[in-house]
């Protein structure tokens, strides 16, 4: 690895405090450095970090002082167990924006995930949930908000868009990020909103549901209203999705609830599967723009994107679902790595294949490994 590069990961890592009281035998950098490589390589515990780490000892003193070796796995996990999530989050986050320069418009999803096996009955520790945000377009995990017992998604959300700078940004968020505080914390940043609808905000439901309802049935032309659709076969079934977006009415009932309200928008979704019956799904939406109807179709299909390529492949490519690190904040900690080994893998071009196999390489071949940190 060039010192150029070398340099640049040692300065991203600069402001991460040392959580050891006494200078330690093994310098910070090089526990982050070794942990983020063998993750990417397919490291999913302490053991196989230091196991990687010593089997590359050769490798990684290309560009760390390797003088005093490699760590036992208990020194990994008490470090990394140690280390304060947030700063290490920011160093992280840091390192892969340089990488990766992010773009205005770009939609950023947010959702909740449960890190389940988490939890331990002995010492009374519940099960870990947090809140993401990930870009869609450029397959980077912004960020993460660990929310605890007396908290949840609703609270942990405006505390995750503090850490983000989502300025130009379109940023979705599911039902249980639609509230107020939330619509005004996005319009204040300078980022607009599309937010998902549903009953646990009565009235809002109603109203739209009402509108749509009446005027999509005599297809009025006295609204302005954009739409999009998109028609898939594939796996024994037909998928029909169908886009509308309507300025937001004079005489919309909420229009000064909600703010920087622009349009109201609806998405359906019918389901025909191979010899049975056609299903349909109906969701709401609010916006502070009045985008396109592609441009709203875009942004409700790509906040899935935080589910099928960042959750699950977390949990079926990493397993973090079945992880059981429990000390101090090794968890969360390490769901970070993994999180940022995802970004860093999904984000090279050199390999056309599958998470899981880009992992491979990286355990096979120290050139592809060294691309995918310099973000090639």
């Amino acid at each position: 690895m060039s010192e150029m590069t070398t340099a640049r990961i040692e300065e991203h890592f600069q402001d991460l405090t040392d959580p050891r009281r006494r200078e330690g035998t093994y310098p910070l950098v090089n526990i982050v450095v070794m942990a983020l490589c063998a993750v990417i390589s397919g490291a999913d515990d302490f053991v196989s970090i230091a196991r990687w780490s010593n089997l590359k000892k050769d490798w990684l003193a290309k560009f760390l002082d390797m003088s005093e070796g490699v760590p036992s796995h208990d020194r990994f996990n008490a470090i990394l167990g140690a280390i304060n999530p947030r700063e290490f989050e920011k160093c992280l986050l840091r390192w892969i924006t340089a990488l990766h320069e992010m773009s205005d418009g770009q939609v950023i999803a947010i959702d909740g995930k449960t890190l389940r096996r988490s939890f331990d009955a002995a010492s009374s520790k519940a099960a870990i949930p947090m809140v993401s945000a990930w870009a869609t377009a450029r397959h980077i995990s912004l960020g993460q908000v660990v929310t605890d017992g007396r908290s949840n998604e609703i609270t942990a959300i405006p505390r995750l868009l503090e850490m983000l700078e989502i300025r130009g940004c379109l940023v979705t968020i599911d039902a249980m990020g639609c509230q107020r505080e939330v619509a005004r914390n996005i319009v204040d940043a300078g980022a607009d909103y599309v937010l998902t609808v549903k009953d646990n905000q009565p009235k809002l439901h109603a109203a739209i549901r009402d509108f749509f309802t009446q005027h999509l049935e005599d297809d009025s032309p006295s609204i302005a209203c954009r739409r999009d659709e998109s028609h898939e076969k594939g796996h024994g079934r037909r998928d029909d999705r169908y886009y509308y977006l309507a300025r937001l009415p004079d005489d919309f009932p909420l229009r000064e609830k909600w703010p920087g309200l622009k349009a109201i928008g609806m998405a359906v979704r019918v389901t025909e599967y191979t010899g049975g019956r056609p299903r349909s799904d109906v969701r709401y939406y609010i916006t502070s723009r009045y985008l396109s109807g592609r441009k709203f179709a875009a942004a409700v299909r790509a906040h899935w994107g935080i589910e099928n390529s960042l959750h699950w492949q977390l949990d079926v490519t990493f397993g973090e679902d079945q992880s059981r690190l429990r000390k101090g904040h090794a968890d969360t900690n390490f769901s970070l790595l993994r999180r940022t080994a995802l970004s860093l893998l999904k984000n090279n071009k050199t390999e056309k294949v599958g998470v899981k196999n880009k992992r491979l390489c990286a355990a096979w071949n120290d050139d592809y490994r060294l691309k995918v940190l310099q973000g090639h």
